[in-house]
């Protein structure tokens, strides 16, 4: 009985994409699903699939994607794209507002109940490749504006916002997908500048970070991604007092794929991870979670680990429409 319920719980912190696995995934208790572009083609075909994935899932799930505008959207063959959020808050707060309620309204028909959203970042280094326009400014507290702006709006539509990509995104030359950006700033500086909207949003209840495959030098000397850094997290979660969840940005990127996907993942629960994204179903996520299971029975250390992050995404999980 116990290895049955536990299983069940370690699935509830894997969000997979679509794939060959997703069913059984389902099945098991996994914890949500991200959507991408690639599943989105019509109004009425993306709520068929969202109906039929709620129907197999043992346990209701986030139905999650990343909606942000501009160039981070997925429901390109549907309407054009919406403005970046740089472009929306350049246009005033009021224009902001009324975009987000539009892309809220949007997905909450679809049953979107997760949207990675807003960008936390401050894009303090033109020349980044990853973050950009997807910033609402260079500027800590136009960021803290706009991120406080966006996430109301959210909330008010049922749908959960997770802000992104903690430790801060914005100085990086480097594009996380392709490697390992470095972040060589002082802790002095990364409060101040990077930092500060992560805490101003934890401080207004944020509900879900998610953490970024970035070294940050600050933290660790050793090149080591702040999503597996018990230096990072632990500032998180103990300097500024978080305890929702947590969760890594896609596990298949190359800022973090070359540790290989199970130690990633331990890594990351015992730095203070409680939940991970892999944007495909296939034979290496489902493999990732079944491995995670067996070595939880052996491991009690991280087994209570793994027991702190399944009541915290119990409790945020108590928010979703449709959810018991």
């Amino acid at each position: 009985m116990y290895d049955y319920f536990m299983k069940n719980d370690i699935w509830q912190m894997f969000i997979f994409g679509t794939g060959d696995y997703l069913d059984y995934a389902l099945n098991n208790g996994l914890g949500g699903v991200i959507f991408f572009t690639r599943d989105i083609n019509s109004k009425k075909q993306f709520k068929e699939l969202i109906n039929s994935i709620v129907k197999k899932s043992l346990i209701y799930p986030f139905l999650s994607i990343d909606q942000e505008g501009g160039r981070v959207e997925r429901t390109e063959n549907i309407h054009p794209r919406y403005l970046s959020p740089r472009f929306a808050y350049q246009k005033g707060e009021e224009f902001l507002k009324e975009q987000t309620t539009n892309i809220a309204c949007e997905l909450s028909e679809y049953g979107i109940n997760l949207n990675f959203s807003p960008c936390a970042d401050v894009n303090t280094n033109p020349n980044n490749p990853i973050i950009g326009e997807r910033a609402f400014s260079d500027k800590t507290d136009d960021v803290i504006n706009g991120v406080n702006i966006v996430s109301e709006i959210y909330r008010k539509y049922g749908i959960i916002p997770c802000i992104k990509h903690y430790p801060g995104h914005g100085d990086a030359d480097k594009d996380s997908h392709l490697t390992l950006p470095q972040i060589n700033l002082p802790l002095e500086k990364m409060e101040k500048v990077h930092i500060a909207p992560f805490k101003r949003a934890v401080e207004e209840g944020i509900e879900m970070i998610m953490a970024a495959h970035l070294h940050c030098t600050c933290f660790d000397k050793e090149v080591l991604p702040a999503s597996l850094s018990k230096n990072a997290i632990g500032y998180l979660r103990n300097k500024l007092n978080y305890n929702g969840v947590i969760i890594s940005d896609d596990m298949v990127m190359k800022g973090v794929q070359d540790y290989g996907s199970l130690e990633a993942v331990i890594t990351g629960i015992n730095a203070g991870l409680d939940m991970f994204i892999f944007r495909d179903a296939d034979k290496n996520a489902y493999e990732t979670v079944e491995l995670l299971i067996e070595t939880s029975k052996k491991d009690e250390e991280l087994s209570a680990k793994i027991s702190k992050s399944i009541e915290r995404i119990r409790n945020l999980k108590t928010k979703l429409k449709g959810c018991a």
